[in-house]
């Protein structure tokens, strides 16, 4: 304690602390990619019960929003333009 992890998935590399003197809980992050609809088929597919986070469309972007075990908001987000 506290507890400490990386996820990682391709070139993407994120750490997750609990430690309060790394930063608040419940921050949000924005994590700019591309194939998010990909991403959220794979998320859904995994019928993961405490998450399953929607693919949302708004102002030129897709979203999917994922809440790590130490109450962090991490939206994955790709630009369309449409």
């Amino acid at each position: 304690s506290p507890l400490y992890t990386q996820v990682s998935r391709g070139n993407l590399a994120l750490h997750l602390s609990e430690h309060a003197g790394d930063a608040t809980p419940g921050g949000n992050m924005v994590v700019y990619m591309t194939g998010i609809r990909d991403f959220h088929k794979e998320l859904a597919g995994k019928e993961y019960r405490y998450m399953n986070p929607g693919l949302e469309h708004e102002d030129g972007r897709l979203t999917v929003e994922v809440i790590d075990p130490f109450s962090n908001h991490i939206r994955f987000m790709e630009l369309t333009g449409e």
